[in-house]
Parts: C-alpha cells; structure tokens; sequence
C-alpha cells in the first residue's frame, strides 16, 4: 500500500485513527507505517487459548451459517500463527477490562518517549456506509498525555482503501484540555469518523472494506448514500 497525505502529520508524536478493514487495519500499521508507530491490538489475538473464540466472533460470526463450520476450524488454525505475528510486531495490547489501564500507561510511555500510536476505535455499531461507531474511550489517552506532559495530543484521520491499494490521512484535530473530557471525547470521535467519511466519499469508486466480515455482495461503495443523509 501506498501512503498518502504524510504531510498532515505532525511534527511530534500524535495518535493516528483509522478504519478497521477487518484485518486490513492492523497488518497495515505494522508493514507500512515506520519504526516509530505502535499499532493497538486486541489482547485475546495475542494470547493461544484466547485467539479462536475472539477470531470467530469478531471475523466470521456473520458468514453464512453452512459455512460457519469451517470459519470455527480456522479459527483455531490461525492460533499459532496470530500468537507468532502480534506479539513479535510493534503492538500494544488492548484489554476490555481493568487491565485498560496498562494499555493506557504503556501509550503513554511510548508516546513520550517520542513514538506514535495508532489505534482502529470502531464497534459493531453502524454510523453510516463508510465506518462503524467508534469507541471513545481512546480519547483518554490524550487527557493523560497532557497530565504527564502538559502537550495537547493530536489525533490523525486515516482510511485505508485496500481495494485502491492506499492509506489516506487526513488533517488532524487536537486535544483541547481546558473542555471537560465527555465533551473531548464526543467532537473528536466525531470529528474523526466525518473526516475519514469526507476522505473515502472524495476517492475513485471503489468497494469499501466494512468493519464486520459480512458477505462480499453486501460490502458498499464510496459512492453510496444512506438515506436521509
């Protein structure tokens, strides 16, 4: 894949933000972004016994049902491989529990010690034809940042398009400490979540890589508007 728009990053370490595309998103960040940039990774995908009931549901829980089956076994398959791959790769882990906060302290460290962070926020939640809803609480790390080093985090828009063979980013919008931390969270991921929409719907038409592994034929195009909108 080809990088597109690396001037919009900012002189000092920022977290880049960006579309899932099932797998496209995280193997992404590994083979294309520098040395310097660490990719957040779903902890279960790190971990053996965990890696085949997170893949399923996560990747294949939609496929048909006479091909789920198979999905299982290859859920189990991919195991040894996932365990191999991401923990061996520049990755933070990323808990759903408690244990978030050493996902958040260890963003932290990388981020002063001059490194960048990138993270895929989105949720099986629909928001329109190009991403899902992302998760907020991402947004805190920025809160911590400045506790730590009184600078303002910048978050970087990113969609990647693997149908075009590109990752586009997009103008960065930057942490305000002085608003209270709800408010932060709800105008970044907004801010976010448009900005990367605004990017795709200005490309070629091409097929978009939806967040869920939902069949093939149901996969939308830049081009398509959502009623209303």
């Amino acid at each position: 894949m080809e990088i597109v728009g690396l001037e919009n990053l900012p002189d000092e370490p920022c977290a880049i933000i960006g579309n899932h595309t099932q797998l496209h998103g995280p193997i992404a960040g590994e083979l294309y972004f520098p040395d310097n940039f660490y990719t957040w990774c779903a902890a279960p995908m790190m971990k053996l016994k965990e890696v085949p009931a997170y893949a399923y549901q996560d990747f294949w829980s939609q496929k048909p049902k006479a091909l789920r089956p198979l999905f299982k076994l290859v859920s189990y398959i991919i195991a040894p491989l996932s365990v191999l791959i991401f923990n061996n790769a520049r990755t933070i882990a990323v808990y759903r529990d408690n244990r978030i906060l050493s996902t958040f302290r260890e963003s932290i460290t990388k981020l002063q010690d001059g490194k960048s962070v990138v993270i895929f926020p989105e949720h099986d939640v629909k928001y329109n034809h190009i991403v899902y809803d992302f998760q907020e609480g991402f947004v805190d790390i920025a809160r911590l940042y400045y506790k730590r080093t009184g600078k303002e985090l910048s978050f970087v828009p990113l969609y990647i398009a693997p149908k075009l063979k590109k990752m586009y980013l997009g103008k960065p919008i930057k942490f305000c400490a002085e608003t209270p931390i709800a408010e932060e969270r709800r105008r970044i991921c907004d801010y976010l979540m448009n900005e990367i929409t605004d990017i795709a719907e200005g490309l070629p038409e091409h097929t978009v890589i939806p967040y869920r592994n939902i069949p093939k034929k149901l996969y939308p195009k830049n081009t398509q508007k959502e009623a209303g909108k």
